[in-house]
């Protein structure tokens, strides 16, 4: 007997896919009316995270119904381009395989914008998180673009619902769902867990009974001094002489850029540094170590979504965050040394702030499951004129 369940695929191909979709996966998996198909590709699968996360995904019983190696590594612009192109080569076999009826989307990566374009040419619905937003890198152009090929929006907050409309969609097709990074966050219980990391970084052997930073910095595509300001960062932080948990970038073009240099400035100018070194952790002990923590410096949009809930003071350094809306834990600096530093002391002595709900909604997983349960699945879209927005 035909299976009446609609088939809901979500492909990772970060991260960030399984740590900040974790609740709703769950969710979708758990329901009676929708069937979860996971596939598995890009940065996920290098063996510095696929150790971690994909185990994590079996361990939970989530069902992955392909794997598919389509990374170029190289970490420049060349191997990002050809990347994306390989992802969608693969990705279309794989989706036309297991015919799902909605293929849903996370955020501006640039891989899922080749997945978002062959689930459209596939004559798929597809279904778009965090629609909306800006930000101050080429990630802005990936994310809209993803709405234009998007069927069915989830985004997490008005501004960016008024985007969407905006831009041509019909109003009907866009919920303010809020944010799912920020619903995981609220719900984390877990203690913070210094096994989780010190034995598993490279560095100085971290005390988290004292205070301590998070440093969480990713390359910025369209800029070319990330290797002059890393190491202006380095040597900020270390002069510092504060504890600091340092994460490695993302898979962007620029990681391996940003990778030697913190090698080489670690191995040729650090001594008696305070810096713990990291590849990744798991999500609940991720919130964990950051709702703790004293201040977290950089460009990740955990410190402009996750931060904001948690209270967690934050340093934003350039333009990767740029016009993203933001609650008043943030301090947004440009790339001078001095002002970084400044920057990071006022926040530690200023400590931690009232909880901001800019971005949060409760059961914000619970909404998108239900939508993707009951609204109208289609194929051919058209634009919808709005009247012009002030």
């Amino acid at each position: 007997m035909k299976s009446t369940k609609r088939k809901i695929c979500f492909p990772i191909t970060n991260r960030v896919h399984y740590a900040r979709q974790k609740l709703l996966l769950e969710k979708i998996k758990k329901s009676p009316k929708l069937e979860l198909q996971i596939i598995a590709g890009g940065s996920i699968l290098l063996e510095k995270y696929a150790q971690r996360f994909l185990p994590a995904m079996q361990k939970g019983n989530l069902p992955i119904h392909d794997v598919l190696y389509n990374v170029i590594e190289g970490g420049n612009h060349i191997t990002m381009a050809k990347t994306a192109s390989l992802v969608g080569l693969e990705f279309t076999n794989s989706i036309y395989n297991l015919n799902p009826d909605i293929v849903l989307i996370k955020g501006d990566r640039f891989e899922q914008l080749a997945i978002a374009m062959v689930s459209a040419y596939l004559n798929k619905t597809v279904a778009h998180i965090e629609g909306g937003d800006v930000t101050g890198t080429i990630d802005e152009s990936v994310r809209h673009a993803i709405t234009k090929l998007a069927h069915i929006h989830f985004v997490t907050n008005e501004d960016s619902r008024r985007r969407v409309i905006q831009m041509g969609e019909d109003p009907k097709t866009v919920f303010n769902v809020g944010s799912l990074d920020v619903e995981a966050a609220s719900l984390v219980k877990n203690k913070l867990n210094p096994e989780a990391i010190n034995p598993i970084g490279i560095g100085h052997e971290l005390d988290f009974s004292k205070p301590y930073l998070m440093v969480m910095y990713h390359p910025v595509t369209t800029e070319t001094t990330n290797q002059k300001f890393i190491e202006e960062l380095l040597g900020v932080v270390d002069s510092l002489k504060v504890q600091t948990v340092w994460f490695w970038p993302n898979n962007d073009a620029g990681t391996d850029e940003i990778a030697r240099t913190i090698r080489t400035y670690r191995e040729k100018k650090m001594k008696n540094h305070l810096i713990k070194f990291v590849t990744d952790i798991l999500p609940e002990d991720f919130i964990a170590f950051l709702r703790e923590s004293a201040c977290l410096v950089g460009n990740s949009s955990s410190g402009i979504k996750e931060a904001s809930f948690l209270g967690v003071p934050v340093v934003n350094i350039g333009t990767r965050q740029n016009g993203r809306l933001r609650g008043p834990n943030v301090k947004d600096v440009g790339y001078k040394g001095i002002d970084i530093k400044k920057a990071i002391e006022s926040q530690i002595a200023h400590g931690p702030y009232a909880c901001s709900k800019i971005y949060y909604q409760p059961r914000s997983s619970e909404k998108i499951v239900s939508i993707l349960t009951k609204t109208k699945l289609y194929r051919q879209k058209t634009f919808v004129d709005q009247p012009i927005f002030k």
